[in-house]
């Protein structure tokens, strides 16, 4: 009698550890293939996106800078506002590179929010969505023939928001690969 309960309590461990296992590892295959998700469709493109816009805005302030060297935009109170050719050049760059820069931003935080790291949206990703915005709305002034600038109340968050991506793209890159089982080691990766 005594070999047949032990039998039986063998049994009912082994079926528990294979159980359990089964468990971690259905967990850990759906936590990695969430991150593998927040890494493709959210946090990846976001970084591109704001790589790609800083870059960009560098390029046009190198292309067009007032004498003191700043963008032709940043002038206070007492200095002189852009010139008709400036505000000409930057509808062409808004209307071209930036809008759908940050219409591609916008669209990536409505359509892919189930993905964010947080559980609440991150002030920071509300003002790139106002940003985009503000920017629509002058675009469609601009169509109808009113050509005024007005600027966004703020601008726009660039090194916020590259931070706030960055940051969590790295964190999340890491946490994919401890799931996949990659260590690191004395800055070498090994697999």
């Amino acid at each position: 009698m005594s070999a047949a309960i032990i039998t039986i309590v063998l049994a009912f461990t082994g079926y528990l550890v294979t159980y359990l296992n089964s468990l971690r590892l259905t967990q850990r295959q759906e936590r990695l293939a969430r991150v593998n998700r927040q890494l493709s469709e959210f946090y990846g493109p976001l970084l591109a996106l704001t790589e790609i816009n800083s870059r960009v805005y560098s390029t046009f302030s190198e292309r067009h800078p007032r004498p003191d060297g700043r963008s032709p935009l940043q002038h206070g109170p007492d200095e002189l506002p852009p010139t008709e050719e400036e505000l000409a050049e930057w509808r062409l760059w808004i209307i071209n590179v930036f809008l759908p820069n940050h219409r591609a931003m916008r669209d990536i935080l409505v359509n892919k929010a189930d993905l964010l790291s947080e559980p609440h949206m991150p002030p920071i990703l509300l003002e790139v969505y106002g940003h985009a915005s503000w920017h629509e709305i002058t675009v469609t002034r601009w169509e109808q023939g009113d050509l005024t600038l007005e600027q966004p109340p703020r601008p726009f968050p660039m090194t916020e928001i590259r931070r706030y991506v960055r940051d969590n793209f790295d964190r999340l890159k890491q946490e994919q690969a401890a799931l996949l089982g990659h260590r690191r080691r004395r800055g070498i990766q090994l697999r």
